[in-house]
């Protein structure tokens, strides 16, 4: 990538400015969108004449999941290049999905000619490397939940002394867990067709955490979970069920727990390169006009998405099935008794129940302030976030 901006370092995480975010939204829900940017509507064109919207994908087109993930990363403020990956992100088929968007002759050359050198690079990555095993064998399986939990308190920590005093320590597990991982100079992965060496670097593969985090919240259900044999919620793609029927019975995936695990680990690397990059602006005299490492990716922002408490809360997995539970039973019953207020304070409890176990979805929110205001029982509703939900519910769904 050019190195052109100064480095770029761990942008703040979005505030709860509910309006900012319907701004940011609406042209996305009215269609416009030359608005958001104008080569969006050409870049769109060209996925539907490539054939991307003749291809079923989960619950709609192929060409609709590709913008769905353009939208999810451009409501959570990552780079132009990264939420022009997301739109492309198939271009050359990947290691989840043997789709490619454009012929196999096509050369890198139309691409980037569509997207830029910067996000076609960053498709090309996507594509040839094995993502999954990089995501999940060699991250997300070497942290458990409460050590992502204590490491997440104490990056934190460690954060705020490296800015308030200048205070270092590279001795910290926190750290030597994540550097022995990823290390500062990248990850050297096997390229998913020659099996040649390719480095990608720490913010790449940060990037990659996003990305899965957009692509799996936009096409996960609860047949997947019969699919793969999900049944504690860890979604490790354990079993391979090909009785599993789509669409299933509507019940909602349990996807949330990995998510929160990777939103934590995403938390973790973006703290790590904030301190790897105080300490080089620390022993560098003309740190300020030193142009960003391209090796390193440093001028790659890592915008923190504004899910899971900008990615600082685990969801366990106890926690995540019983609130869908909780949730089922509640629409589950309200469609087998229909009308009738002795039956909905049953239904109201469960939704409550719901909210509580997993504050990080809108469904039940917003089917609790349908059922407040339907039923009349407004002096019940104890905030405004038990109608409309909270920002995070927004960002998921609009």
């Amino acid at each position: 990538m050019a190195a052109t901006a100064p480095p770029q370092s761990l942008s703040p995480p979005v505030t709860a400015d509910v309006q900012a975010l319907l701004d940011a939204a609406r042209p996305f829900l009215r269609g416009e969108l030359e608005v958001v940017d104008p080569r969006l509507t050409s870049l769109v064109a060209t996925l539907r004449s490539a054939g991307a919207g003749e291809c079923w994908h989960k619950n709609a087109s192929f060409l609709d999941h590709l913008v769905d993930i353009y939208r999810i990363l451009h409501l959570w403020r990552a780079p132009d290049a990264v939420c022009l990956c997301g739109l492309y992100h198939s271009a050359y088929s990947n290691s989840s999905v043997n789709l490619a968007i454009f012929s196999p002759n096509t050369s890198r050359d139309v691409v980037r000619s569509h997207v830029g050198n910067a996000a076609e690079r960053l498709i090309h990555l996507y594509c040839i490397v094995p993502r999954q095993t990089l995501i999940r064998n060699d991250l997300l399986f070497h942290f458990d939940d409460s050590e992502l939990v204590e490491n997440l308190k104490l990056s934190e920590m460690s954060l705020w002394n490296a800015k308030e005093n200048r205070a270092f320590n590279g001795d910290e597990a926190w750290r030597k867990k994540v550097q022995s991982l990823l290390p500062a100079e990248g990850i050297k992965v096997k390229h998913r067709k020659t099996g040649e060496d390719v480095l990608v670097s720490r913010r790449v593969v940060a990037v990659f955490l996003m990305m899965a985090m957009a692509d799996f919240s936009d096409q996960f259900f609860g047949f997947q979970d019969t699919l793969f044999e999900n049944s504690d919620g860890r979604l490790e793609f354990t079993g391979n069920n090909v009785w599993a029927l789509w669409p299933g019975d509507g019940k909602p995936g349990l996807w949330m727990n990995s998510l929160s695990r990777m939103a934590a680990i995403y938390m973790l690397v973006a703290r790590e390169e904030e301190m790897f990059m105080l300490e080089k602006k620390m022993g560098t005299s003309n740190a300020e006009s030193e142009p960003p490492s391209e090796e390193r990716d440093e001028d790659i922002g890592l915008a923190v998405p504004p899910v899971f408490d900008s990615c600082t809360r685990v969801l366990g997995t106890g926690d995540q099935i019983e609130a869908r539970d909780k949730y089922w039973e509640a629409m589950s019953d309200a469609s087998k008794f229909g009308a009738g207020a002795e039956h909905y304070d049953a239904v109201e409890r469960r939704l409550r129940e719901s909210v509580e176990k997993n504050p990080f979805v809108g469904e039940p929110r917003v089917v609790l302030g349908q059922l407040c205001l339907g039923t009349g029982c407004r002096n019940q509703i104890k905030r405004k976030e038990d109608f409309c939900g909270s920002l995070e519910d927004l960002i998921w769904r609009e």
